[in-house]
């Protein structure tokens, strides 16, 4: 090989071992109009904030009824509808005392999940103040169905029949019928 070959073959190696500035604008510019049309439609943080608080709070409900029926205990879960909080509480001897799971003092609801509205066959549509959802020997003892709302007003709907421990969770506000 003579040495003017050598050469050529040098600089076409020196050229071929890296991108230039133009391939590596249009890389990123394919990249960033992929992202542009997938990034929509990924859920957003806040629906699967609301998914998972909803998911959470039917296996609570329906936790309790299979505790409350295997083990002849009562429960009260005391749903804050000013302040959004949920709390379960046994009942001994007529008293509320902590219950002894550590289940229940997991946080249910997440950060920027609301209640909007309870509905119990026995009072109506509550929107405000504390309800009271009790759990007897027997299971839940109303029908209940309890709408979430999460940030960007989307809903959660969650029932649950008596009797049964059948807990339903659906998207969206559902007006349910008994």
């Amino acid at each position: 090989m003579t040495r003017t070959q050598n050469s050529k073959l040098k600089t076409r190696n020196c050229r071929q071992r890296g991108f230039t500035l133009i391939e590596m604008a249009v890389v990123i510019v394919i990249i960033s109009l992929a992202a542009m049309l997938v990034l929509p439609l990924l859920p957003s943080t806040d629906a699967a904030n609301l998914r998972t608080s909803a998911r959470s709070l039917a296996a609570v409900v329906r936790y309790l009824g299979d505790r409350s029926v295997t083990t002849k205990n009562h429960y009260r879960v005391r749903l804050g509808l000013t302040d959004n909080t949920i709390t379960v509480k046994k009942i001994v001897n007529g008293e509320e005392v902590p219950p002894e799971d550590p289940f229940f003092a997991r946080k249910i609801l997440a950060d920027g999940v609301t209640i909007e509205d309870i509905e119990i066959s026995r009072l109506g549509k509550l929107s405000e103040g504390e309800v009271h959802v009790d759990f007897g020997a027997a299971g839940l003892g109303d029908f209940i169905v309890i709408h979430l709302k999460g940030v960007k007003e989307s809903h959660f709907t969650i029932t649950a029949l008596p009797g049964g421990g059948r807990v339903e969770t659906r998207e969206g506000y559902q007006e349910m019928k008994q």
